[in-house]
Order: structure tokens, then C-alpha cells, then sequence
């Protein structure tokens, strides 16, 4: 099962679950330093003040891709190391570090795929109003020009967001990842201005001779309990229409969809904003885990991640899970691919996340973990099956590279092909890392 000749085999991180080195060189804190000490939020309290210590043992991790053959590896700049307070001058002593790693990766004749926002943002920003102002929709494409400035002549793979949904509806409507509010407007004015500093972004890195711009989105199928039932299938295309529609339509065609679009208090989308928003981009990510499986039950409260979802209900799964509770759905991944190509077509895909969770099992220095390589080889199954049926699917990175700390869930679920010894900071390559390692020499399965 031979996957196209120049297809993109990777691994993706994040800069506050694997860097550390939350003081160091000027860094100023962010929302997750903030919400991580806020009590109960974290599992165990835990934090990323150490988390893999990436920002010292760089070197080493970059070693373990090489050995892997990892041709792209995805990372994310910490918007507090460059600009410690959100804005004003930049810090160079921030930069310096991933000056340092792109040199590295380089060396090793490694693609750096950076991402400009993976939810770290500066605490100083959100002091005043966060991604509810407006403004910080601009001072993104402000700090997105100065990373550009100082990394634009070695990289090519420039990735603005990641996951705006989980940043605007996790973060400001549920209450469950940071900052920790619980207002659904709140959410989707983040939404908004997420969206804006995108477009903002994306112009600011096409004037400047950025090479290949996209966005990474969360993005699922919404699956009704009965597709032959007018009430299952508004229930899934009100949910489906606020996570997939609510960003790919503005993204993608310069506009929200009507449904969409009267979700915003008045004042929110001004005119204008759309066609900022959908400046063009050269490629989308996709970080693909599970669909979404729905039902209609009349007096169910609305969902705040998914404004407008009174009445629908949210289905167990019905098979295996992964150590997060998700189910595992490779079918999924295909149907999504297929749609987007059939929605969007001409806009190439990339797979910037796909991976699971799940409980290694470790033996004389070795850490088994069938249960992810089954998960991954089902899934690399489905992306083959999307290239078969004409999808235009340019690469796979696998997340994540290396344990590490899971948000709200902290250190004790595991999604790395590597393996991190959080007490001395170890690395062992699990046997999905081995696995990955020649179905990358293959280029297939």
C-alpha cells in the first residue's frame, strides 16, 4: 500500500507541552502558566514549567527524528518567548531559540513546519480581554511578521492556528482549557477574532515571501443517529455548522455562512472582516481523532462548545476508545477528506495531527504499544483509501512525537511514539516509533 512518491511523513508538537523552560531567556507567561496553577483545573496540579525540557535537549529529540526518518517536523513559537507581553519590542533571546532549532533540523535534513499559535497566549494579552478584543487579532499579525523576519529565509511551511475551535470554545465557553471562562459569546467572539488574526497573519507572511501559508483546524464528522430523520439530521448539521462550517467557510470562501454568521453579537463581524479572513491559502491541516456522533432529544441543554445545539444530545462510542475516552473511527478520517475535496477542491490537505492516547506497556527497557499501532496503521489505511478516491493528501505527522504534557489531563495520558521518563527526562522510542520508522523507508504499509 505505496502512498504518492513525494508524500510528507512527520511528527508534531506543541511549544507549552514539550519546551519548559518557562522562565528562561525573557519568556513571559501565558495563559496555560496561568490556568495550570489555577487549582482543579490540571490534573494533579501538574504544569509546564519543565514538561520534556525540549528547550535544552533539543539536539537529542532532533537526533530521534533523524534515526526515524521523519522528513517534516511541526513545532509551534511561543507567542510569550518572542513578544513576552504580547506586544510591544521583540525579544530576541526568544527567537534565538528557534533559530537554534530550525538550524538543527535543517542539519538533519529535516522540514520545520512552524506553527504561529498553539494556544500559549501571553497572559499579558489576555489581562486585556484576550482573543475577546479585537485587538489581539492584530497584535498576532504583528508577532507573526516578527517570527517571519527573523526564521522567513529557512522556513517554508508557515501554519497560523491551531485548533481556533478548542482555543475560542474550550477555552472561553466551557471553561476547560485556558483562560477557564464560561461565557458562550465569549466564545464565539474568540472565534472571530481568531479567525481575523489568521487573515491578518496570512497577509502580513504572503507580502513578506512566505513560501506556503495554511491554518490547522480540528475537524469531524458529524454523524446523526438516524440519517433518514429530519430531526437526527439538524441535530447534526447545527453541531457540524459550529465545529467544521463556522471556520472552513470563512477560511476557505471569504464568508460565514448565514447560520453561522447570526451566532455573532451585533458588533463582532464587521464589514470587511470576511474577505481578511479568507485571504487565500496554499494548503490545510487537518488534526483528525474521532467524529462526532449525535442525536435529537427534545429539552436537552445547549452544548457551550457548540452554540445553537439545545436539543442535541451527544452519543457514547459504540467500539473501542483510545485512553481518552475517544472512539476509534478510522472510516471517519475518510469521509472527512473526501468531503473537504468535494467542498473546497483544489486546496491541498495535510494531516497535521492524528494519534492516540493509550497505556504503554513497559518491559526491560522496552514499551510496547500494539493498541497505537493498530490505531495508526487503521488510520494511514484510511488516508490511502481518501488518495485512492482522488483526495489531494500531501503528507501525515503523526502526533505526537513525544509524550508529553496533555493539556488538562497534564502527564498522565501519553500520545508520544517516544516515550519521556518525566522524573530524568529519558527518551525511548516505543515500538510505534520503530513502526513508524519503516513505514516511513517504505513509504507505505
Amino acid at each position: 500500500m505505496e502512498f504518492p512518491k513525494d508524500f510528507r511523513w512527520g511528527a508534531a508538537t506543541a511549544a507549552y507541552q514539550i519546551e519548559g523552560a518557562a522562565t528562561e531567556a525573557g519568556r513571559g507567561p501565558s495563559i496555560w502558566d496561568t490556568f495550570s496553577r489555577t487549582p482543579g483545573k490540571v490534573f494533579a496540579g501538574h504544569t509546564g514549567d519543565v514538561a520534556c525540557d525540549h528547550y535544552h535537549r533539543y539536539p537529542e529529540d532532533v537526533a530521534i527524528m533523524r534515526e526515524l526518518g521523519i522528513g517534516t517536523y511541526r513545532f509551534s513559537v511561543a507567542w510569550p518567548r518572542v513578544k513576552p507581553d504580547g506586544t510591544g519590542p521583540v525579544n530576541p533571546r526568544g527567537l534565538d531559540f528557534y533559530d537554534r532549532l530550525t538550524n538543527e533540523l535543517l542539519a538533519n535534513g529535516i522540514e520545520p513546519m512552524l506553527t504561529l499559535y498553539h494556544w500559549d497566549l501571553p497572559q499579558g494579552l489576555e489581562d486585556r480581554g484576550g482573543w475577546t478584543s479585537r485587538d489581539t487579532s492584530y497584535y498576532f499579525a504583528e508577532y507573526a511578521l516578527a517570527v517571519h523576519k527573523r526564521l522567513g529565509d529557512r522556513i517554508k511551511l508557515w501554519t497560523t492556528l491551531n485548533e481556533p475551535w478548542c482555543s475560542a470554545f474550550l477555552g472561553y465557553a466551557a471553561g476547560v482549557f485556558a483562560p477557564g471562562h464560561t461565557d458562550v459569546q465569549e466564545g464565539l467572539s474568540a472565534a472571530h477574532h481568531l479567525l481575523l488574526g489568521h487573515g491578518l497573519a496570512t497577509a502580513e507572511l504572503r507580502h513578506a515571501g512566505a513560501e506556503t501559508i495554511g491554518i490547522t483546524l480540528n475537524l469531524a464528522p458529524v454523524v446523526p443517529a438516524d440519517p433518514q430523520d429530519p430531526a437526527e439530521l439538524d441535530a447534526a448539521d447545527r453541531v457540524d455548522a459550529m465545529l467544521n462550517r463556522l471556520f472552513l467557510e470563512p477560511v476557505i470562501k471569504g464568508a460565514y455562512e448565514p447560520y453561522a454568521k447570526q451566532m455573532f453579537s451585533d458588533g463582532v463581524v464587521l464589514d470587511g472582516d470576511e474577505a481578511i479572513i479568507g485571504q487565500p491559502i496554499d494548503m490545510l491541516g487537518v488534526n483528525y481523532y474521532n467524529p462526532n456522533l449525535v442525536t435529537a432529544r427534545p429539552g436537552a441543554p445547549e452544548n457551550p462548545v457548540y452554540p445553537g445545539s439545545h436539543g442535541v444530545d451527544f452519543r457514547p462510542a459504540p467500539g473501542k476508545t483510545t485512553a481518552m475516552g475517544w472512539p476509534i473511527e478510522p472510516w471517519g478520517l475518510t469521509e472527512l477528506l473526501e468531503r473537504l475535496h468535494r467542498d473546497y477542491p483544489g486546496l491541498p490537505l495535510i494531516i497535521t495531527e492524528n494519534g492516540a492516547a493509550f497505556d504503554d506497556v513497559h518491559s526491560d527497557g522496552n514499551v510496547a504499544d500494539s493498541d497505537r499501532i493498530s490505531y495508526l496503521e487503521e488510520h494511514l489505511r484510511a488516508c490511502h483509501e481518501a488518495i485512492s478516491r482522488g483526495v489531494d493528501l500531501r503528507g501525515y505527522l503523526v502526533w505526537s512525537l513525544l509524550d508529553n504534557f496533555e493539556w488538562a489531563e497534564g502527564y498522565r495520558k501519553r500520545f508520544g511514539i517516544v516515550h519521556v521518563d518525566f522524573d530524568t527526562q529519558a527518551r525511548t522510542p516505543k515500538d510505534s516509533a520503530r513502526w513508524y520508522a519503516k513505514v516511513i523507508e517504505r513509504n507505505g504499509l
